[in-house]
């Protein structure tokens, strides 16, 4: 059964539930974009002393589609699968170039945020995931805040209707252990752009 649980409760939840885990545990913070799965991770990250987060959007690059899946399979699932030490290579969206390289040691905690973390083409084995929501309104307003009013039209076209497909198809609220909901509300807030969702 998938529970249900604010994003303050959500760090203490997740913390508890991998209580007396050992090896490599594999934590997908999942959910819309905008939505607080970095500050989610990071408050996670904060209660589990030699914690790893990776940013999937640190595998996102101009003129990929989503984001490079098979490379994050490549240098980091398979590696850590095996036991070895994973390296990876940030990707540096506003250069579309490569930036500098990330070393994860097996054994510890391993949290991957970002939207579309737990696809269920990844070879993952998730000791937990969690889906984030928060309302449209809030996540329009932190993306712009975020990435300047020069990304909204990208947000809007591209990034937005991309996140909704993969929703539509994989249905990831329901195969994760808990969704995750913003503590925060923005029924009033106008939208640019679009639709007002809940």
């Amino acid at each position: 059964m998938v529970a249900h649980i604010t994003s303050a409760e959500a760090p203490r939840w997740m913390a508890d539930r991998l209580a007396g885990l050992a090896g490599t545990r594999w934590v997908g913070v999942d959910g819309w974009g905008a939505s607080g799965k970095t500050t989610l991770a990071e408050r996670l990250a904060h209660l589990l002393p030699g914690t790893t987060v990776i940013h999937i959007d640190d595998f996102a690059r101009p003129g990929v589609r989503g984001w490079e899946r098979d490379r994050f399979v490549r240098q980091v699932v398979r590696p850590l699968l095996a036991g070895r030490p994973a390296r990876y290579q940030r990707w540096d969206w506003p250069s579309d170039s490569g930036a500098e390289w990330h070393q994860v040691a097996p054994g510890h905690v391993l949290i991957c945020e970002g939207v579309s973390s737990t696809d269920s083409r990844l070879p993952v084995p998730w000791d937990l995931t969690c889906w984030v929501e928060a309302p449209y309104a809030v996540r329009i307003a932190r993306a712009i805040e975020r990435d300047g009013e020069a990304m909204l039209d990208t947000w809007l076209t591209d990034w937005i209707p991309s996140e909704e497909a993969y929703v539509r198809v994989q249905r990831p609220q329901e195969r994760v252990d808990a969704i995750v909901t913003a503590s925060i509300h923005a029924d009033s807030a106008q939208l640019p752009g679009g639709p007002q969702r809940p």
